[in-house]
């Protein structure tokens, strides 16, 4: 029997009726307080959707991002030991203490010297692809090789272990999975991970595993697990989440070939393009989660210890109090200040090589191919609805 509970308070994930914006709801929601929604386990979560609640929680010292915390919403599976947790899912002063160890080599003026590699590396893969049979899969072909083979070499991973590492990342943050599928997958990765590392702790090659091994982990300042599960994060943040940007991205740009044609004449405003396309797919649609361990408020509404919160990303960058139009994808517009890398102290550390990754595909791409387009229509393309990073299976094209 349906309860009054279940009829008013709305389920999360919510489904998108097109798969080129965010749900429906999210702009409903955003004309009243937060509200609860329910959760697959049966509890149910505050949902924010405004622009503003969404940066002010961000920052909310109540709001506690460590899975072990009792209430923490989840909604793919998680390993039970708590040292095999990424600093992504720790608070301060542990969060800080793990992620400072790691931002040399992400830092813009790191990311910038890795430019003319990146470079290289996207035309090769284009080279490729343009002797290849059409139509072509470009995530198969150039969205998912170009961050996992940068990501890969900065970190000391052998380019043949790659593609067991992508299966393995799509099992991890697809909440289609069983949870003994998306366990084993996690497994069989930190597994693998554990044994490069200790390889790495003994014999130091020129790579970030390397540093970390050396730096810390030899000093007594990082645990083997740590630098294990420091290693895994910014395998599989590096290139799942770049991949589907850039799939979504070429997808919008053949979808309006004014903005092409802009991005080309015009590379001055290639950032600009970017910041909207970052806006516009908000790909952690479902992985910003939090829970309360403490007293506060959010968005004028009551939260006590034990309340999960969930972040609703594209629904946060689709205000329009804050973007006018949202759902109109536009160049001129100025979006630096979306939220799709998060905001305060868990911003993507991983930022400044997402941006340089697009800056460096998107325009070499439709230069390579002036006349690519779709192989097939947008409404057959398989849209990866049921994980928690927003993207594409594949994306037939020709030219």
């Amino acid at each position: 029997m349906t309860t009054e509970l279940e009829r008013t308070i709305p389920h999360w994930p919510m489904p998108r009726t097109c798969p080129l914006l965010p749900p429906d709801d999210y702009a409903e929601l955003r004309r009243q307080p937060p509200v609860q929604v329910r959760l697959d386990d049966g509890g149910t979560a505050l949902i924010l959707t405004r622009y503003a609640d969404v940066r002010e929680a961000m920052t909310n010292p109540a709001l506690s991002a460590d899975v072990t915390q009792p209430g923490f919403p989840l909604r793919i599976p998680v390993p039970p030991l708590p040292r095999l947790q990424s600093f992504m899912r720790m608070d301060a002063p542990e969060h800080a203490r793990l992620r400072r160890m790691v931002m040399p080599e992400l830092s813009p003026k790191a990311v910038g010297d890795r430019r003319p590699a990146a470079r290289r590396l996207v035309a090769d893969l284009l080279t490729d692809l343009a002797d290849r049979p059409r139509p072509a899969d470009l995530v198969a072909t150039f969205a998912l090789p170009l961050p996992a083979l940068l990501i890969a070499d900065m970190l000391g991973v052998p380019e043949a272990d790659l593609e067991d590492f992508a299966e393995q990342t799509r099992l991890i943050v697809t909440s289609d999975a069983s949870e003994s599928d998306a366990m084993a997958a996690f497994g069989q990765l930190s597994a693998y991970l554990d044994m490069l590392v200790r390889d790495k702790e003994k014999n130091p090659t020129d790579d970030l595993t390397s540093q970390l091994a050396t730096q810390y982990w030899s000093t007594g300042r990082l645990d083997h697990d740590d630098l294990v599960a420091m290693v895994r994060l910014v395998l599989v943040a590096g290139h799942e989440t770049t991949a589907n940007q850039l799939a979504l991205s070429v997808l919008t740009l053949m979808r309006h070939p004014d903005a092409v044609t802009e991005m080309l004449a015009r590379p001055d405003r290639l950032d600009g393009l970017i910041e909207e396309l970052l806006r516009f797919w908000s790909i952690p649609q479902d992985n910003q989660v939090r829970v309360a361990v403490g007293e506060t408020e959010l968005g004028g509404v009551p939260v006590c210890p034990g309340q999960a919160v969930i972040f609703a990303l594209p629904a946060a960058n689709h205000d329009e109090t804050v973007f006018p139009d949202p759902d109109r994808f536009d160049p001129s517009r100025d979006a630096r200040h979306h939220l799709a890398f998060g905001h305060g102290a868990h911003y993507c550390p991983g930022a400044p090589l997402a941006r340089m990754e697009m800056a460096e595909a998107l325009p070499a791409l439709f230069t390579k191919f002036p006349g690519l387009r779709l192989a097939e229509p947008y409404e057959r393309l398989p849209f990866r609805h049921n994980t928690v990073v927003y993207g594409l299976d594949r994306l037939p094209v020709t030219w």
